[in-house]
């Protein structure tokens, strides 16, 4: 485990790493989740060995540190994420990312295009206030405090046992943060940047979740969609041989 600071009180954002080719792959997780978890399995497949690969958590997730200061927005996770690549001497990445990690890729692309050299991106956010069966709108339905004083305990009690189990170790200040900063998107949205990125993209979605909205703007622009048959929000562990096909560049 490696680890980089981030803010100005030295907060420490953590990743683990497995050693490899360049350029590296770099993993980034969605909202109450953490990296290794959901990506470990993924990096491990025959078709992705012998790459660099870094299995990042943001601030407030996993390992990474939970300072009460930090404001935990999308372009502030972004920032700590290009922190740790800078530390790590990482450029030019793949980074594959999920869900509201996914946001946070767009962004770090945007304001550091030296660091990404292509975005294969699972069910990220694109726009701003999702709709209400979103899994932030169940957090955010909270005021701060209320949240940090039992609605965490509430809402993990009714997400799925896998969610849970990773929710459980993000900080509730930081998780409620978080889940407001990706409602309230990036300035410009993720979608308008995602467009204009010069970079290969790719963003995959789970049939099971229904169409992606806009599907056709994002292939006009160049934006590669691929539909996961019997995949639904984490394609990652419903088709993990057509997910690591993707990010290894056969599917």
């Amino acid at each position: 485990m490696r680890d980089a600071a981030f803010d100005a009180e030295g907060s420490r954002i953590r990743w683990t790493e497995a050693p490899g080719a360049e350029p590296a792959r770099v993993y980034v997780h969605g909202l109450g989740a953490s990296s290794a978890v959901y990506h470990a399995h993924i990096a491990a497949r025959p078709e992705l060995a012998g790459r660099r690969s870094l299995f990042v958590d943001l601030p407030g997730h996993g390992v990474s540190d939970r300072p009460a200061g930090f404001g935990y927005t999308l372009r502030e996770h972004a920032d700590a994420l290009a922190a740790a690549l800078d530390a790590a001497r990482v450029s030019a990445a793949d980074i594959v990312a999920h869900s509201m990690g996914g946001s946070v890729a767009i962004v770090l692309a945007h304001r550091r295009p030296d660091l990404v050299s292509r975005l294969v991106l699972t069910e990220a956010n694109l726009d701003a206030f999702p709709p209400p069966e979103a899994g932030s709108s169940g957090i955010t339905a909270y005021e701060e405090g209320a949240f940090v004083d039992g609605g965490h305990a509430r809402v993990l009690e009714g997400v799925g046992p896998l969610w849970a189990a990773t929710m459980r170790l993000a900080d509730p200040r930081a998780l409620y943060r978080s889940a407001v900063g990706l409602q309230r998107g990036s300035d410009p949205v993720m979608r308008e940047i995602l467009t204009a990125l010069p970079v290969e993209r790719v963003y995959l979605q789970g049939a099971l979740s229904g169409e992606l909205d806009g599907a056709e703007a994002l292939e006009e622009a160049g934006v590669r969609v691929v539909t996961v048959p019997g995949a639904g929000h984490n394609v990652m562990f419903d088709r993990p041989d057509v997910f690591a096909a993707v990010v290894a560049g056969r599917e």
